[in-house]
């Protein structure tokens, strides 16, 4: 099997695609994989490193300055006459979409060259790549149920789960111990992103600091981008270990009694798949809202609590974490929903998905 699979800009889109690949690669002996994305973006480095062949393409996001859109337009032909080339020469049998703005080329490529294409979009809300596309791809894979009435009724919308869960599944719980931390005593761990939020963090000092005497443990992410700026100007107790990234994070979600995050796709089924109940704050500052409607998903089904971050009071936090971790009524509730919440075998699902889309007569 030739396979074509394209996904950047973030984690978010990334690890989901990665997680793609590994099942086919399990499934297929005799699979060709390429991997598309953006030639200065994260999957620029991470893909190689997988040992994944990789071919980037120059292109960037539309922006509301008109004369740089102007070169975006001319940055996405080129692109999209690249994507033609690569594919007349690579004969993939699908090409598989994992969102960002680079998957635009990809797909509309493949849709020219008849080639058959899916979609997979991680959010409740679907992007602008991923609604513009839809319409033409052989079918749309979703994270949830319900976002499947975001796209249009002619749109082939099956819902598959989030590939990332499957890691989760099959990961032991990270030792506290490994990063100093206590092994009897209860933990938070709190993080913004792996890119990290200097907006957040600093709503959360005030948090830090009125937890210097209480019984249970802190692991705070501050992000790569933050965590220099964060340690040299704050203090804390030593009931409060600072790091500026954790490699094992879904690890440390199933050894960890509360989370504090922001509301990306990939965190919510790390939370779901690992069973930990959390306070999702989602960030006001992306595409369509979308962790919002993320964390509101969770909210509605009872499964994580949410607080929006202009909402986000520093001592109205230190009193809520408190009494969820003395396992008052609302954690137990918490967990309880959790425990019998399913997560897909999502990258089967996507697996099967794309077979029977294969060998479907055109």
């Amino acid at each position: 099997m030739n396979l074509i699979i394209s996904a950047g800009g973030s984690g978010g889109h990334i690890y989901p695609a990665l997680a793609i690949v590994k099942k086919f690669q399990e499934k297929e002996k005799d699979l060709n994989v390429l991997y598309i994305g953006t030639h200065n973006r994260m999957e620029n480095d991470i893909i190689p490193k997988n040992n994944i062949p990789f071919k980037s393409i120059k292109i960037y996001g539309f922006s509301k300055n008109i004369l740089k859109d102007i070169k975006n337009v001319g940055y996405l032909y080129k692109a999209y006459n690249t994507c033609l080339k690569v594919m007349e020469e690579f004969k993939p049998d699908v090409v598989i979409g994992v969102g960002g703005y680079v998957t635009m080329p990809v797909i509309m490529a493949a849709r020219k060259l008849k080639i058959k294409t899916v979609i997979h979009e991680q959010n409740m809300i679907p992007g602008k790549t991923n609604k513009f596309l839809s319409r033409g791809v052989s079918a749309v894979l979703t994270t949830f149920k319900d976002s499947q009435k975001y796209f249009s009724k002619d749109v082939k919308c099956i819902y598959t789960g989030h590939p990332c869960a499957d890691n989760v599944h099959l990961l032991k719980a990270a030792s506290k111990e490994s990063l100093g931390l206590s092994k009897n005593k209860k933990l938070v761990l709190v993080t913004s992103g792996s890119q990290g939020s200097s907006g957040l963090n600093a709503k959360l000092i005030e948090y830090l600091k009125l937890a210097k005497d209480v019984s249970y443990e802190i692991l705070f992410v501050t992000g790569k981008n933050n965590y220099e700026t964060f340690t040299k100007e704050n203090h804390f107790s030593k009931n409060i270990h600072i790091v500026p990234y954790l490699d094992n994070m879904a690890g440390f979600l199933k050894n960890c009694d509360l989370v504090i995050g922001r509301a990306g796709a990939g965190t919510i089924v790390e939370l779901l798949a690992s069973k930990t109940p959390s306070i999702l704050v989602p960030s006001p500052n992306v595409a369509n809202n979308h962790q919002y409607y993320n964390a509101l998903e969770l909210d509605n089904k009872k499964l994580a609590i949410m607080i929006e971050e202009k909402d986000l009071d520093s001592q109205k936090l230190f009193v809520r974490i408190n009494d969820l971790l003395s396992d008052n009524a609302e954690y137990k509730m918490l967990k309880k929903n959790l425990m019998a919440y399913k997560t897909e075998n999502a990258s089967e699902n996507i697996y099967k998905v794309v077979k029977e889309i294969i060998h479907e007569v055109k």
